[in-house]
């Protein structure tokens, strides 16, 4: 009866209360590559948790993982459920990562030596390989290489420097010691020649650096693109021909300059646009292409050497300023000295480059050669026509018509009546007008009692007396004179003799 009565009066008394509606989303499903992690309240903790699970599927891996990461929230309203703690929602991010990985590149090393490249699985090995180039030379393994941050650089690039073994082992050697100190420590006890003997000397290697520039660089690789350490190796060391620029010396030969580089004759001149054949002239100071047989990485190797040898004395030069400098004479012929020396010499690779005699005692002396040679630029000379067809060269030829000379003393080339003829080379106008068989003609005088003549021409543009420059327009080509068609007679002649003229033309 007593609840019958409270329920009545509820009825009766206590106000109504609207329908329930349900609220705003409170709890968040985690998913990630589509499948559900868990459950939480707090949406903003997925990308931590995602960051932290990344970590941990990565950890074991000493490479670079890509992994698929597509992470989503999708909000629900609950009033009673069960969430999962971030240990749960981290750990199955975790395993759903490790099960999605796309690809892994592994940490490299790129060795860049020049423009050659090689890609190494560790510091270890990048040390390895150019450890291994050193062996050649450094038999007592008394230096190594370091590879060093260069602050100078925006990435983080290494490079390489040879110190020496026991300098490496005592790293708390003061600031400013090292490499640096040994050789002046080395030069220092070699270098006063007369309170030293022979026997007072270390002799053997006394420095090695390297000729190229080694750069290391940090990368991120796929497996293919490494390589064996083995084969890279042997790609380093192996000998590759490349071309270089030697400077003729006086008394060079093309012979000589062939032997001494094991160079076929036939290779030199097949390099060397500036060659023709084995007869070809070659002038001291002309640079020559020459190919040297040396490996990816080359070696700078000193050594003290001791040796006994016959020795020649340099060239003496006494300048004649009245003589071109193609003009020279021996006046005293030379003999060999003998001498014991101890020497720095330098090395690239197996070549000599350089030899710093450091302690002399000369048994007795060498005479030089005495050469007399001229200090004046001879003329030069270019071809008088732009273009034409070379129809008649210097020498013996069939008279193309009758009265021509059968001893041809020009060079002809064909061209229209009327081409620009400039003058070869500078100098003074000695003859402008009519030649009987040349025609119209144009002689120009030059130093050296050369001279230049242009014939067959259809008009003269200088007069006789006049100072010309090389490349002046001086007349235009014709048909004039003893003539078989419209051409250019062009001649240099040295103290009144006729010369082959397209040997002078540069």
């Amino acid at each position: 009866m007593t609840a019958f009565c409270i329920i009545a009066a509820a009825v009766l008394f206590v106000p109504s209360f609207p329908a329930f509606e349900q609220e705003e989303d409170n709890v968040y499903e985690v998913r990630l590559n589509g499948e559900a992690v868990g459950l939480t309240e707090h949406p903003e903790e997925a990308e931590e948790l995602l960051a932290q699970a990344r970590a941990a599927a990565v950890s074991d891996s000493d490479g670079m993982v890509f992994t698929e990461t597509e992470l989503e929230l999708e909000g629900q309203s609950m009033l009673f459920g069960r969430l999962d703690g971030q240990d749960t929602i981290r750990e199955n991010m975790q395993r759903v990562l490790e099960s999605s990985v796309l690809d892994t590149l592994q940490r490299a090393y790129t060795v860049k030596i020049n423009e050659y490249t090689v890609n190494l699985r560790s510091s270890d090995e990048v040390l390895s390989l150019l450890n291994t180039c050193l062996d050649e030379y450094d038999t007592e393994d008394e230096y190594t290489v370091e590879l060093n941050v260069d602050p100078g650089r925006e990435l983080n690039v290494l490079t390489a420097s040879i110190r020496r073994t026991e300098e490496v082992a005592a790293d708390d050697v003061s600031e400013g010691a090292g490499l640096g100190a040994f050789f002046e420590e080395v030069f220092a006890q070699i270098e006063p020649a007369a309170a030293q003997d022979f026997e007072d000397l270390d002799y053997g290697l006394v420095e090695l650096e390297f000729a190229d520039t080694v750069e290391v660089v940090e990368a991120y690789l796929m497996e293919e693109e490494l390589t064996p350490l083995e084969e890279a190796v042997e790609q380093v060391m192996n000998e590759q021909a490349k071309e270089e620029i030697y400077e003729v010396q006086p008394g060079d030969t093309l012979s000589e300059i062939a032997l001494e580089h094991s160079l076929p004759m036939e290779d030199l001149i097949a390099i060397n646009p500036s060659l023709e054949d084995e007869n070809s002239t070659i002038r001291a100071g002309e640079d020559l292409i020459i190919t040297v047989p040396e490996p990816e990485l080359s070696i700078i190797h000193r050594e003290l050497v001791y040796e006994e040898e016959n020795y020649n004395a340099p060239v003496e030069y006494v300048d004649v300023d009245e003589w071109y400098t193609n003009q020279q004479e021996t006046i005293q012929e030379p003999s060999e000295g003998h001498r014991k020396v101890a020497a720095v010499k330098t090395y690239r690779n197996d070549q000599e480059v350089s030899e710093e005699i450091v302690l002399e005692e000369v048994d007795f002396e060498a005479v030089p050669r005495i050469v007399r040679r001229g200090t004046r630029v001879p003329p030069t000379f270019i071809k008088p026509i732009s273009g034409g067809v070379l129809t008649s060269s210097y020498g013996r030829r069939n008279a193309p018509t009758a009265g021509a000379s059968t001893n041809h003393q020009g060079t002809d080339w064909a061209t229209p009546v009327g081409t620009a003829v400039v003058a070869s080379s500078g100098g003074t106008v000695t003859r402008a007008g009519w030649a009987s068989g040349y025609g119209y003609v144009v002689y120009i005088q030059h130093e050296g009692g050369r001279e230049t003549r242009y014939a067959h021409l259809s008009r003269v543009l200088v007069s006789v007396g006049e100072q010309v420059e090389q490349g002046e327009r001086i007349a235009l080509s014709g048909n004039t004179g003893r003539s078989t068609g419209p051409h250019l007679h062009f001649e240099i002649r040295i103290n009144g003799v006729a010369v082959n003229a397209v040997d002078y033309l540069e």
